[in-house]
């Protein structure tokens, strides 16, 4: 899919006497960059994705844990995905609680975390894969019992501090509303050119801007340069390949880095170890579950 004419404001119907949605959606091949004023809870397995919430962007591995607030603009976590996925989504209606979650005292640090979704909240860690497992497993209880699992799963949330917030003020809501129109096809362009070598003025033309408006565009849009957001997102692709069993030189050369060194340099200033470190480190990983 190509670029979008503007962002989607999506409607959201509850079944009667439910207070929220639970579902697993599939839009990979769409670009869905939208809005609701409800709440939402994402979680998604996949080999590497891009998390697009407000004016933050970045991209993920493995999988995804992220709380968005209402009328927060967010782009669909399994755009691009190219592996098997599993997503779990839960839409909560605008009154979730009611009146409760401000009042009740043992509610307090669930309404904090309800404050700071208006931000976009990621989490990791332990929380990320124990939050993940327990909303996998939720589809087989009873509505009743899936109200008070996600009760406590808010709770666990609420507690952690394995978390991100994502934005750190809302102040351009304008310009997220309003200005997303190329980004679509940027996307579909950095994922099909990544492992080759992608030339902004290529990208520049395709989206009808100059290099020097597009290089401003996507700077503002992004906080990084389009170079450096290809890296990003050539890394990512790498941890997947390196978790496939493919060795550094191999992934070096598949993600279009022309030089091992020059890889194990960026993979470390983006990661934070060395590529044979990280592919020892998940060794270990699988070895102990």
């Amino acid at each position: 899919m190509g670029a979008v004419n503007s962002i989607k404001l999506e409607k959201i119907d509850f079944k009667p006497g439910r207070s929220f949605k639970l579902f697993s959606p599939r839009l990979r091949n769409t670009f869905f960059w939208h809005y609701h004023p409800e709440y939402e809870l994402v979680y998604v397995e996949a080999d590497a994705g891009i998390r697009h919430v407000g004016t933050h962007i970045s991209t993920y591995t493995y999988s995804d844990l992220v709380f968005i607030g209402g009328n927060l603009p967010h782009l669909n976590f399994d755009y691009r995905v190219r592996s098997d996925y599993h997503q779990v989504v839960i839409q909560l209606r605008c009154d979730f609680l009611g009146t409760a979650i401000g009042v009740t005292p043992e509610f307090s640090r669930i309404h904090k975390l309800f404050k700071s979704a208006d931000y976009g909240v990621a989490f990791h860690g332990g929380t990320k894969l124990s939050v993940g497992s327990a909303l996998k497993d939720l589809a087989r209880w009873s509505p009743m019992e899936q109200l008070l699992k996600l009760i406590s799963i808010f709770q666990q949330l609420a507690d952690s501090d394995e978390k991100t917030v994502l934005n750190a003020d809302l102040s351009s809501t304008d310009f997220i509303l309003k200005d997303k129109i190329r980004m679509g096809a940027i996307y579909e362009y950095i994922d099909a050119e990544y492992h080759r070598q992608p030339d902004v003025n290529e990208i520049a033309k395709k989206v009808n801007l100059t290099t020097g408006a597009f290089c401003r565009y996507f700077r503002r849009q992004t906080n990084m340069t389009f170079t450096a957001f290809v890296n990003q997102y050539r890394i990512e692709r790498a941890k997947s390949l390196l978790i496939q069993d493919n060795n550094v030189s191999e992934t070096c050369y598949a993600v279009g880095l022309g030089s091992v060194s020059y890889f194990n340099k960026l993979f470390k200033d983006i990661v934070g170890v060395n590529p044979s470190e990280f592919k020892k480190w998940y060794d270990l990983e699988a070895m102990d579950e």
